[in-house]
């Protein structure tokens, strides 16, 4: 039975707790702000440190380090210099959202994982990946901003367009379910056909009387992103801006 350490008890670092205690790994203990990190890697396989992006590399060189312990950071954008001072280093990012413990647990289990590190440190990384029932892909350190912001863009931003829909929806008093469900059926489309194929809508097709009737007719402090994303749908149907010389 492996044994892992967590310093960093927010969501992401309970969450992964009562994950891998579930399947079957030991707890050595949860560390928080006030706890000394310095003995953190001793007496352990796996030391996580899931503390928040900016305090990874100061909390990392307090930790005494053990040549033995497989030390990881859960970060997606942050690569592994600032695990400089440990021999097995490596990095565990889930590419899911986890809003609190018990919610998280249950998501972190099938899911993806960006992973990196040192050879000697992978193979115990992959175990615990396997462990969860997830799956994983590799991401260089050169990639990891460009791979985060993808992850910002398919979960925070979702979020965030979904918010404004709920303000629009607010507006004509439709219920939010009705446009959460057919969000829900295009990233099923997209899953099924790509976003190319899965996209359908005004400008999409050309249509930009439709969308200037769509501009006309939202509050002025909601015009700005639907013309963001009414050209990101032009530029992936292939279609020109209005106006653009040919």
């Amino acid at each position: 039975m492996s044994v892992f350490r967590v310093v960093g008890p927010g969501r992401a670092g309970r969450s992964l707790a009562v994950a891998l205690s579930a399947a079957g790994w030991e707890s050595a203990g949860l560390l928080g702000r006030d706890d000394d990190p310095v003995a953190a890697a001793s007496g352990v396989d796996l030391l996580v440190l899931a503390t928040p992006d900016a305090a990874i590399a100061e909390v990392a060189a307090r930790v005494r380090p053990v040549s033995t312990t497989v030390v990881v950071h859960l970060s997606g954008a942050t690569g592994l210099d600032v695990l400089e001072n440990h021999v097995l280093r490596a990095s565990l990012h889930p590419l899911v959202s986890l809003p609190d413990a018990e919610v998280g647990a249950k998501r972190l289990v099938g899911a993806w994982f960006a992973v990196s590190g040192e050879p000697a440190a992978m193979g115990l990384v992959q175990r615990l990946v396997d462990d969860l029932g997830g799956r994983s892909f590799p991401v260089a350190d050169g990639d990891r901003a460009t791979y985060h912001a993808a992850a910002a863009v398919a979960s925070n931003h979702l979020v965030a367009l979904m918010g404004q829909v709920a303000r629009l929806a607010d507006v004509v008093g439709v219920p939010l379910e009705a446009y959460l469900d057919l969000a829900a059926g295009s990233l099923d489309n997209v899953r099924e056909v790509g976003p190319t194929a899965a996209l359908t809508g005004p400008a999409a097709r050309g249509d930009e009387q439709t969308v200037a009737a769509h501009l006309a007719a939202l509050p002025a402090d909601e015009r700005s992103t639907y013309r963001a994303m009414a050209a990101e749908a032009r530029r992936l149907a292939g279609r020109p801006e209005p106006g653009a010389a040919t």
